[in-house]
């Protein structure tokens, strides 16, 4: 057993891949459910009861190589893939185009009433947005003691100013 201990551990040290599928060979050859470590394991239980701490300990060690040879391999590999895509862009082609927004949404149900008035014969008419005194009160005859002109009722606004 610590012969095929010894053969594993150096397969594992020398091991190089080239592609990640050659990882997922090596995991599935040493790890899966017929691989030569799981049936290391399973030979396990039939070891001398005297060796047993040492060679469970050299099992496990084994493990740990095994796993982290793996893990490094397949980081390596994802990191020199992703290097690759990210140098084949090609720098000198114009950016894609943002799209710049939308209306809002009060403004498209706005444009929408319009539409609908504008069709049953309504005219949108533009008009100051502050009226002056004459066009609120004078022109339609309050007097001018009037409660509708108090001040804490009316804002009023000189033209000239």
């Amino acid at each position: 057993m610590e012969e095929k201990i010894k053969i594993i551990t150096n397969e594992t040290t020398t091991f190089q891949p080239k592609t990640l599928q050659e990882v997922e060979e090596f995991r599935i050859r040493l790890l899966g459910k017929k691989g030569s470590l799981t049936l290391l394991f399973e030979d396990f239980r039939n070891v001398d009861p005297t060796l047993r701490k040492e060679i469970g300990k050299n099992l496990n060690v084994l493990k740990e190589l095994v796993l982290q040879k793996i893990n490094f391999s397949k980081e390596q590999l994802e990191a020199e893939n992703n290097s690759q895509k990210t140098t084949s862009a090609d720098l000198t082609m114009p950016a894609e185009e943002l799209a710049l927004g939308a209306r809002h949404p009060l403004s498209i149900v706005r444009a929408k009433i319009i539409s609908i008035f504008s069709r049953i014969g309504f005219v949108i008419s533009e008009g100051p947005e502050i009226e002056d005194d004459w066009h609120n009160f004078s022109a339609l005859n309050f007097p001018e003691d009037h409660p509708a002109r108090d001040m804490q009722d009316t804002f009023f606004i000189r033209k000239d100013a």
